[in-house]
């Protein structure tokens, strides 16, 4: 599930190559989008690219193919019709990632996550709810229900309340996270530096990182020298919870 704006670059980016054969300049994309910086523009590039939709060339200037498109847009490179070039600039920003756009955008509430309690007197088997998918690179949309459950043995949990997730990306794989895991988390909203934790990021993206403090500001570390830190302001990111163990299916 692609974010908003990430949607809208794939589709701008495919309207251009399918004018022209030649992809649109940073400066291009980010007027397209309504962003204040290129910066932004990486971000979106690094997230496409790594959910297997764009591919960046090396050694080529604005080298990126479209890859594929979202299956809800018929899940091939050329399923997106060109528009006039008049129309690349309409996009209706829906998603905050690193900045606010001039219209007026719905925030969505903190995922509030069901959870079951992981203490068992009789040491049985504790369920626990899954609530979807978290992803180990780039931030997915905001977890918000329970797509099924597991059942654990106490020993994989620790006191409090627990949720689980399923993994996707491999940006945590030095911290022996794959994709494809699910990651038992405990739900909390504090965690000391070097956790890796559940982090909501603008009240709209939730990821899996290791916390860093960086002065007053919050670093979300990956563990694969492929993917960079991303140092956000405190007021950005709500800890939603911490790894205490993790399942992986043979």
């Amino acid at each position: 599930m692609l974010t908003r704006k990430q949607l809208d670059l794939l589709q701008f980016i495919q309207q251009r190559m399918s004018e022209g054969g030649v992809p649109p300049s940073f400066d291009e994309m980010k007027d397209a989008l309504d962003l204040k910086s290129k910066s932004g523009i990486h971000r979106l590039i690094t997230a496409l690219e790594e959910r297997g939709f764009l591919r960046r060339l090396p050694n080529r200037a604005r080298a990126i193919e479209v890859i594929r498109m979202p299956e809800s847009l018929g899940g091939q490179a050329g399923a997106v019709k060109a528009s006039p070039p008049s129309e690349a600039r309409r996009f209706t920003p829906s998603i905050v990632e690193g900045g606010k756009g001039k219209a007026p955008v719905e925030r969505m509430p903190a995922a509030r996550l069901p959870t079951t309690r992981a203490t068992d007197g009789d040491g049985r088997a504790i369920t626990i709810p899954v609530m979807g998918r978290i992803a180990a690179g780039t931030p997915i949309s905001a977890i918000q229900e329970q797509s099924h459950s597991v059942t654990l043995s106490p020993d994989f949990l620790s006191g409090g309340e627990h949720y689980a997730l399923e993994v996707r990306g491999d940006s945590m794989v030095d911290a022996g996270i794959l994709d494809g895991d699910l990651v038992v988390i405990r739900k909390q909203d504090t965690a000391n530096t070097g956790d890796i934790i559940v982090a909501l990021i603008d009240d709209e993206e939730a990821t899996l990182k290791r916390l860093r403090r960086r002065g007053s500001s919050i670093a979300l570390e990956a563990a694969n020298p492929a993917y960079e830190t991303r140092v956000l302001g405190p007021d950005r990111v709500q800890i939603q919870g911490r790894l205490v163990s993790l399942v992986r299916r043979y």
